[in-house]
C-alpha cells in the first residue's frame, strides 16, 4: 500500500512516499481502510523529533483518520465508518488502531470531518469538563481560536454554556473563530486590556493556552481573583514559559496541566467514554470542525509545512482516497 515514511527527525523534508506492506491487525484492533487523515501539530513536532515520544525510525506519522471498517470486530461490523487515534500510521491507506482509540460517526457527519474531530475535540472536552471543571456561565479565553485545538475550545465551550472570548491575530481568524461559537474577539496584541475591559475588570474563570510563549504571564493577569484556570495544552509558540508561583498566592488562581495523551496512556477506555459524551453535540451539529485546506497523500510534507508556518485555519486534512 502507499504510505507516508519518516526517515529522519529532520521534519517534514524527511517525509517519502513509499510502497509498504499492509498492517495486520492485531487482537484488540480494528482494520481501517482510510480515507483521511488529520494533520496535527503533533504530527510536526514527531517529524522534527520534538514530541514527548520518539517512534523508531523509520515510522508513518498520522495521529488521526477517517474511513471504513474493513473487518468487523469488537462492535464494529466491515463497512462502518469511523474516526480513529492511531497516533502514528495514519498517513497511509490502511492502519490498524487499538478498539478503544476507534470511534463511530454518527449519519450527519462525513468521514472529510470526521477526520478533523478526534484528537482536537476529545483535547478540548478534556481541557474543559475534566480539567478545568467548566461550568455554564463562566467565561472562557481562547487562544489560537482559529486553529485546530483553539477553534474546538471554542465550540465546545460555547456547546456547554460558557461565554467565550477567543483571541486572534487576523480579521479572517475572527471570523472563523466567530463563526465556532465565540462571542467575543480580541486581538493577540494587547489582549489583556481587552479582556479587563469586555469582563469589566473581573477576568476570565479559564484560559485555554494551545500556545504558550510571551502570552503566558498576560493570561494569568486575565484570571479572576479567587477561581480563574489557565490551563496549559502546549507550546505552539515555540517556547516554554516559566512561572514564579507567588504570583498564584496572590490571586488564589491555578495553572493546570492538560496532557489527553498521558490521561488516555494512564486509562485507555476513556476516550470512547468521552466521545460518547460528544455524540449528542456531534449529532445536532454543534460540533462541526471547520476544514480550510486539503492535501493529497502525496503532498503530507507541504501539509506540515502549511501547519507549521500557521497558515492553516481551522483544520488541514489529506486526502488519502478518492
Amino acid at each position: 500500500m502507499q504510505a507516508v515514511l519518516l526517515t529522519a527527525f529532520e521534519g517534514p523534508d524527511a517525509l517519502a512516499v513509499r510502497e509498504v506492506p499492509e498492517p495486520e491487525a492485531r487482537e484488540g484492533q480494528v482494520l481501517i481502510d482510510v480515507e483521511w487523515a488529520g494533520v496535527t501539530f503533533p504530527d510536526l513536532l514527531q517529524t522534527r523529533g520534538e514530541y514527548q515520544t520518539r517512534p523508531e525510525l523509520p515510522f508513518i506519522p498520522g495521529w488521526e483518520v477517517s474511513g471504513t471498517v474493513r473487518t468487523g470486530t469488537a462492535g464494529f461490523r466491515a463497512g462502518d465508518r469511523v474516526a480513529a487515534l492511531p497516533v502514528t500510521g495514519g498517513f497511509a491507506r490502511t492502519v490498524a488502531v487499538d478498539v478503544p482509540m476507534v470511534f463511530p460517526l454518527p449519519d450527519n457527519v462525513d468521514t472529510r470531518r470526521g477526520a478533523a474531530l478526534p484528537l482536537n475535540y476529545l483535547t478540548a472536552h478534556f481541557a474543559l469538563l475534566h480539567r478545568g471543571a467548566l461550568r455554564p456561565g463562566e467565561v472562557v479565553l481562547v487562544h489560537g481560536a482559529a486553529g485546530g485545538v483553539g477553534s474546538a475550545a471554542c465550540q465546545v465551550a460555547a456547546a456547554y454554556g460558557a461565554r467565550v472570548i477567543a483571541v486572534v491575530s487576523t480579521e479572517e481568524k475572527a471570523e472563523l473563530a466567530r463563526s465556532v461559537g465565540a462571542h467575543e474577539i480580541v486581538a493577540a496584541d494587547g489582549f489583556l486590556n481587552e479582556v479587563r475591559a469586555l469582563t469589566d475588570g473581573g477576568g476570565v474563570d479559564i484560559v485555554i493556552d494551545p500556545v504558550g510563549g510571551d502570552r503566558f504571564l498576560d493570561s494569568l493577569r486575565t484570571l479572576r481573583h479567587g477561581v480563574g484556570r489557565l490551563l496549559v495544552l502546549g507550546f505552539a509558540g515555540g517556547s516554554i514559559p516559566t512561572l514564579r508561583v507567588n504570583r498564584l498566592l496572590l490571586t488564589n488562581t491555578s495553572v493546570i496541566g492538560v496532557g489527553v495523551a498521558e490521561y488516555w496512556r494512564h486509562d485507555p477506555e476513556a476516550a470512547h467514554s468521552q466521545w460518547h459524551e460528544l455524540l449528542p453535540l456531534l449529532k445536532s451539529g454543534r460540533l462541526a470542525p471547520p476544514v480550510s485546506s486539503v492535501f493529497p497523500l502525496e503532498q503530507a510534507a507541504a501539509a506540515l509545512r502549511h501547519v507549521g508556518e500557521r497558515q492553516a485555519l481551522g483544520r488541514t486534512l489529506l486526502k488519502v482516497r478518492a
